[in-house]
């Protein structure tokens, strides 16, 4: 859908004895029209109860909702909100990964169902909530299908996408759970290499489909494409190669991540014109749209809105979170920018390697380190709902 599903908003402002209609301008509401829809990147009981998640999807436009683990141990931690039900699901003798998923399918059920709307009048474009399988499935292609299909029917919502890594495991896994009819959201992809590999285990899943004579058009997926922290990572390493004597180095500085982000751009554009896709769009395949994730700009110097401008354009989703999204509302420039200078994307990747700095080194680090994050908050969010659920005491 090109239009824009949400009109903007008329403000009636009195004028002496006159009133004039204002629109009020944002930014976030006009990417759509760009081709870009706006995620969240974050979930909370608060945020779905205060009705905040309502005004981000009425006012801002806001077309999906994205989590992961770190997420929601800061969700569940930082918040009174889920301990009635916590201790509830403790006194009947559930297990704290038990009290997790009750707690985690709850809200992305609510979730769902506010984002039900956007999900019917695109079609089936946008509208969708993301839930993560365990990270500590990370590696293990079976557990992770087995996972993604019990969460997947627990939760019980059209409008669901499971979260996969795109590690070596993952992407097996990803073509087993679209060929079953599973939306999936593919998440930590870093290299061009690896999100190709994400694209054709997402061909074959549907290829998988057809051959079973289902439609294509009832399975979605995104190929969630990380980029600050690679900026984060590669300016450390520049700055290393400046000290030395490298005197381009520093002229990178700030421009790696979206250059890479534009190079996987093109690759998405070329598998969108391959043989292979074609056939699959004629049975009613949805593109596997690039997912801008990692927005948020973590260096004070560069602008905080430069990982949402410089990543505008056609059949591309950027999930922001909270502060990002207020910033690019408040001072943020729609304009499309993902297709301008993709030979000077190329050069910089190229720039990069002559200075000695591979980005394969880097982005599996990345990925590794990416798996690690998203881990380690999931055990101390498991081992708090187990503080919790030893000193709750059990029913008798």
């Amino acid at each position: 859908v090109g239009a824009s599903f949400f009109v903007p908003k008329l403000v009636a402002r009195d004028i002496g004895i006159h009133k004039e209609l204002v629109y009020m301008s944002n930014p976030l509401t006009e990417l759509n029209g760009l081709g870009q829809s706006v995620w969240f990147d974050s979930i909370s009981r608060r945020l779905i109860v205060s009705g905040e998640l309502c005004s981000l999807i009425e006012n801002d436009d806001v077309r999906g909702l994205t989590s992961n683990p770190a997420i929601f141990e800061k969700a569940i931690s930082g918040s009174s909100a889920y301990t009635p039900a916590l201790r509830a699901m403790a006194r009947t003798g559930k297990d704290a990964k038990e009290i997790y998923e009750a707690i985690a399918i709850e809200d992305i059920q609510w979730v769902a169902d506010l984002l039900k709307p956007v999900y019917d009048a695109t079609c089936g474009r946008d509208g969708y909530v993301s839930l993560e399988v365990s990270p500590h499935l990370a590696f293990d292609t079976s557990g992770t299908v087995r996972e993604a299909r019990r969460l997947a029917n627990q939760v019980d919502r059209a409008n669901l996408m499971i979260k996969v890594p795109g590690t070596a495991a993952g992407v097996p896994a990803i073509e087993q759970l679209i060929g079953q009819g599973i939306n999936v959201n593919v998440t930590l992809l870093f290299a061009v290499d690896n999100y190709i590999q994400a694209a054709e285990a997402y061909f074959r899943g549907l290829e998988a489909l057809a051959a079973k004579g289902l439609d294509l058009d009832s399975v979605s997926s995104v190929a969630s494409f990380f980029i600050s922290r690679i900026d984060s990572m590669v300016d450390d390493m520049l700055e290393e190669k400046a000290s030395a004597g490298e005197s381009s180095a520093r002229d990178l500085m700030g421009k790696v991540a979206v250059a890479n982000a534009k190079v996987a751009y093109v690759a998405y554009k070329e598998l969108c014109q391959s043989d292979r896709w074609l056939k699959l769009a004629q049975r009613g395949g949805r593109t596997q749209r690039l997912l801008w994730g990692s927005t948020s700009t973590k260096n004070s110097d560069y602008s905080d809105v430069l990982y949402v401008e410089q990543l505008i354009g056609p059949d591309t989703v950027n999930t922001m979170p909270e502060a990002t999204l207020k910033a690019f509302r408040d001072h943020g420039v729609a304009k499309s920018t993902i297709e301008t200078d993709p030979e000077d994307a190329k050069s910089t990747m190229a720039q990069l390697d002559d200075i000695g700095i591979s980005i394969a080194e880097v982005t599996d680090k990345l990925q590794l380190d990416g798996l690690k994050l998203f881990e380690e908050p999931f055990n101390r969010l498991l081992g708090e709902i187990q503080s919790q659920r030893e000193a709750t005491p059990k029913r008798t």
